[in-house]
């Protein structure tokens, strides 16, 4: 696309211009929206550089200036502030040309306010400027549980909250944290403070990945113990001592030099892009995350710089290594190790390795870029061909990228809710989930349940555009009441039931699932039969994730909502057991707890209880049970039309 004359005489104009000093320069669009920022030491000359024989030799360059009728700058005394100011243009503007690192709020950490009078660790999705230390990011949950499980094996920290602390500082004895020996027992004062702190300060060390001075330190107080003949404390630090040694031995070793480093890798495939960074401290690899980006339409020098300028931002309480170790250049390291070195309070040098020991730690993190990224894209492919399925098998108008589930649950005809969750090619949506508790709908009755929430759906229309497949969690039923309303409101929209086959098919014909030997039916509107797809396929199993998704949601809603509302109040809600039934359980079984244990036949023999009720306590507690053990709700017909 060529530039009309015109237009290239006066942005000439402009960028003769510009400063030659440092700042931060934004291209705009006709729209005045901004394309791209960027950072420079010389803002003429990096500007100029844009349109100088077709750009500056790198191939995405044509495609944004083709777009820029205007560029504006904001001068800054050094490089280091272009670089904070580029950081924060890139948050307000999201301009689609930068690579934009979102927070952490995706990513698990662990936080620890040393402030406290017994510190504990917690686990957070979101790094603060709040005086608190912060370990991570942990990309697993589970990987980030086990590491903790290991490390209250070696220094043991209370894990309670403050409320369940003091209530068992109440009561005088410690729970049974203490008996195991997973906990100092701090509520009851058997642990001293000065103790306390230095299972605090192994603590920070060992997740520092500090082994070296950690064992060095726990050495020294086991000598010093025996020498007073303190057997009992030197024999648990010489245990301690080893399970530190045994967790480091474990750890890759990746460099002789005892140094702490963060090293980035950078891996790219047309517009995907992905950086991964390895956290080396004292030569091991203690941790990694991966952070992927589409739609890149810059050089990797400048995906490098802008992702180590939002990666160290002030907005983040990332621990500072010595040396940052980045797989390409962008020509502003000095800039980031100015910002690093103020940040850390020491010297910290950035670099591009170019052989050595260095140089193999950054192949082995574009190793590892390369091998996410490519399991990235065929996890996206997988995702367009589950799509693509979908929409031949199914009969729908569009790909269903964005798809809907409606979910109803309750208790024994109690407590009815119901839920929605969101994904978009493929990968649940948050933004999109919502939770509905039943208003005007008999709790028990799962069709007028499912036209409420349908309806309350239609009615935000305007507001929230109907997405391109809406499924419900039901059969013919549950897919019948959306047919009605979408009719009844004048909308076209692809919808589909999905339900486990009945218990009378041909054991022969059942699949293996998650929810036991039974197979999944699609229902469509207008159309009797139901459609089946092999267990194998893309798009039922992509259909699986999202029903199974919004059952947990319910569910979870469910649960919450019952612990929130209390034993008593829940039991008032169970239709047909009014205050005069109420008070001759009560009365005649002595507590909530006789109730809710009670068979059936103690129940009928209360005053006033008939056997219908006594069926639907003993039926409503039961599935209480099973709701807090499994996570799931007892149903007699769990294939519903």
């Amino acid at each position: 696309m060529a530039v009309d004359e015109p237009l290239a005489q006066r942005i000439a104009e402009r960028i003769a211009g510009l400063p030659t000093g440092p700042g931060v320069y934004l291209m705009k669009s006709a729209r005045g929206k901004v394309l791209y920022v960027g950072k420079a030491q010389n803002l003429r000359t990096r500007v100029r550089s844009y349109w100088n024989s077709g750009g500056d030799g790198r191939i995405q360059i044509p495609k944004l200036v083709a777009r820029v009728v205007d560029v504006g700058v904001l001068v800054t005394p050094t490089v280091k502030d272009a670089l904070l100011l580029e950081n924060e243009l890139i948050k307000q503007h999201k301009p689609p040309f930068n690579v934009r690192l979102r927070d952490d709020k995706q990513y698990l950490a662990l936080r620890l306010d040393p402030r406290d009078d017994w510190p504990r660790l917690t686990m957070v999705r979101r790094f603060k400027r709040d005086g608190a230390q912060y370990f991570g990011p942990y990309t697993s949950s589970s990987g980030m549980k086990h590491s903790l499980s290991n490390l209250r094996r070696i220094f043991p920290l209370r894990t309670c909250s403050d409320g369940v602390f003091k209530d068992y500082a109440r009561r005088g004895r410690p729970c049974i944290e203490f008996e195991i020996g997973r906990c100092p027992g701090p509520c009851c004062d058997k642990v001293s403070e000065e103790t306390y702190r230095e299972l605090l300060r192994g603590t920070e060390l060992f997740l520092r990945g500090r082994s070296a001075e950690l064992v060095k330190a726990l050495e020294r107080r086991m000598q010093d113990a025996a020498l007073e003949e303190r057997f009992e404390d030197a024999a648990r630090l010489r245990d301690r001592i080893q399970a530190v040694e045994h967790t480091v031995e474990r750890q890759q070793i990746v460099s002789d030099r005892q140094v702490d480093r963060d090293v980035f890798g950078l891996a790219r495939t047309g517009g995907e892009a992905l950086v991964q960074v390895l956290h080396v401290r004292e030569g091991r690899v203690i941790g990694s995350a991966e952070y992927p980006f589409s739609d890149v339409r810059i050089e990797d020098g400048d995906v490098m710089s802008s992702f180590l300028g939002q990666y160290y931002g002030l907005d983040h309480e990332r621990q500072v290594p010595a040396e940052v170790l980045a797989s390409a250049s962008a020509g502003d390291e000095p800039a980031l190790e100015a910002l690093l070195c103020e940040r850390a309070g020491r010297k910290v040098t950035v670099r591009v390795p170019k052989r050595g020991a260095g140089r193999e730690l950054v192949a082995m993190a574009m190793k590892n870029a390369e091998v996410a990224l490519a399991q990235r894209i065929h996890n996206r492919e997988s995702v367009e061909a589950a799509l693509v399925e979908l929409k031949e098998k199914l009969f729908l108008s569009e790909l269903p990228r964005r798809i809907e589930c409606y979910d109803v649950s309750n208790l024994q005809g109690t407590l009815a809710v119901a839920s929605r969750v969101t994904f978009n090619d493929g990968l649940p949506d948050k933004s999109g989930y919502r939770r509905y508790r039943i208003k005007d709908a008999p709790a028990g009755d799962d069709l007028a349940c499912m036209r409420e929430v349908i309806a309350r759906r239609f009615e935000r229309i305007a507001k929230e555009p109907l997405p391109d497949l809406l499924v419900v969690d039901g059969g013919r039923g549950q897919l019948a009441v959306v047919t009605a309303l979408a009719r009844d409101t004048e909308l076209v929209l692809d919808h589909v039931g999905i339900a486990k086959e009945r218990d009378t098919e041909s054991p022969s014909e059942r699949v293996k699932r998650s929810g036991g030997l039974k197979a999944e039916r699609l229902f469509l509107p207008n159309r009797v039969n139901p459609v089946l797809l092999l267990p194998s396929s893309r798009g039922l199993l992509l259909l699986q994730r999202v029903r199974d998704e919004a059952h947990r949601f319910a569910i979870e809603f469910q649960r919450s909502l019952r612990q929130k509302i209390g034993l008593t109040s829940i039991l008032e809600e169970i239709p047909g057991i009014g205050p005069g039934k109420r008070r001759a359980l009560l009365r005649e079984l002595g507590s909530l707890r006789q109730i809710r244990d009670a068979e059936p036949e103690t129940l009928e023999a209360v005053s006033g209880v008939s056997r219908k009720d006594a069926r639907r306590i003993h039926g409503f507690f039961r599935a209480v049970a099973s709701l807090d053990e499994r996570g799931e709700v007892p149903v007699e017909e769990e294939f519903r039309e």
